[in-house]
């Protein structure tokens, strides 16, 4: 690996991207929800985290997620309204029964009532069952560390991964978070998928006809692959080995056994299967970061600690020690300026899909005339 960071975050050139200002592009999605049927604050909401995931270079849950969301809502496999309903609670923790709502509206209701309990007790425990793909987990550990809460978050997925020595899918990508809250320096923000990769890359690299390298997944014959339609035929690998299955599993128990949501293959393909729910499983465990120290010199020690680690001397090619989260951040920076980067074909799918709704904008007529709307 020559970089472990860059100081400077260049966009990646395709000419066959085009580069969409994100306010822009988060409206249109809005209007699209908003369309299908869903009420304003959810529509603002799944929008803002969708566009989110593109500004932060996080393109597999970005707004290519629009269509799949938009065809389990139509089918009834995604509850519209969001009912949600606390089962259990006690002072420090709750299960919110999600009733099927989605995902990342849920999740977003789960965070912010742990974080409360949290403020209130020094601790908050919330689980979510009967839930649905809810994005991407950094945007609940940075809300959390932006109280001034360390967080650990986790959800889990449809099968597509083999417990490590197995052949047959039985894990999700199953990802983990965590949010660590600083002073002066940028928060620490950790969001993995215990496989190599999530699957939603290799779902876009599939659509836009792109090779995938090899070590993401092996084919439905256990061949290594770089054909991303064979990878989505085959399994996802664990990252680390034995080791992304050790995590995995503890994602699945955290997320689904403990809340009562599905775990492994018991759990609704988000894309392959449009016969049940998915029943997907969130958990958000929140601490405050002044339960042992004030929080003026806990802020002051991370601050410390990530000063010393930036300043390790550097191995050859490296040109910059990052924290987790910063290189997300640079392109955060980079794409509000110039843009988000959005291939044809993921332009193609939002324009049919605001069609279907009959969503009518100046922003959407430019969109099909083609060019950068920046």
């Amino acid at each position: 690996m020559k970089h472990l960071c860059r100081k400077n975050v260049k966009l990646l050139i395709n000419t066959k991207n085009k580069f969409i200002q994100y306010n822009e592009l988060k409206n249109f999605v809005k209007d699209i929800f908003i369309a299908a049927g869903l009420d304003d604050w959810q529509s603002n909401t799944i929008a803002g985290h969708l566009v989110l995931a593109n500004l932060r270079g996080v393109d597999s849950h970005g707004v290519s997620r629009v269509p799949i969301y938009i065809t389990r809502l139509e089918k009834g496999l995604t509850n519209k309204n969001l009912d949600l309903f606390i089962e259990r609670e006690t002072s420090c923790s709750a299960l919110i029964d999600a009733n099927n709502s989605s995902g990342i509206t849920a999740a977003t209701k789960g965070i912010e009532l742990a974080v409360q309990k949290a403020k209130q007790n020094g601790i908050g425990l919330v689980g979510i069952k009967n839930s649905n793909h809810c994005g991407m987990l950094a945007d609940y550990s940075q809300y959390a560390a932006s109280q001034d809460c360390i967080v650990l978050a986790t959800t889990n997925a449809p099968a597509n991964m083999a417990p490590w020595g197995g052949k047959d899918r039985f894990f999700g990508t199953n990802p983990f978070s965590y949010g660590i809250p600083a002073g002066e320096e940028p928060n620490i923000i950790f969001d993995m998928a215990t496989s190599v990769v999530a699957r939603g890359k290799i779902i876009n690299a599939h659509r836009n006809n792109q090779q995938i390298p090899i070590g993401w997944a092996i084919s439905k014959n256990g061949e290594p692959t770089t054909d991303a339609g064979e990878a989505l035929e085959g399994l996802n690998l664990p990252v680390g080995g034995p080791k992304g299955y050790g995590i995995a599993l503890m994602v699945d128990i955290l997320s689904g056994l403990f809340t009562g949501a599905s775990y492994g293959p018991h759990i609704g393909d988000l894309y392959n299967n449009f016969e049940k729910n998915q029943n997907v499983g969130q958990f958000f465990f929140v601490m405050r970061a002044d339960l042992f120290q004030s929080i003026e010199e806990y802020k002051e020690r991370i601050d410390q600690m990530i000063k010393e680690i930036q300043q390790v001397p550097l191995a050859p090619g490296v040109e910059k020690i990052c924290l987790p989260g910063e290189i997300e951040n640079n392109t955060k920076f980079e794409r509000e300026l110039n843009g988000v980067p959005l291939p044809e074909g993921i332009i193609e799918d939002l324009i049919k899909v605001a069609n279907q709704y009959d969503v009518s904008s100046e922003f959407l007529k430019n969109l099909s005339l083609g060019g950068s709307l920046i």
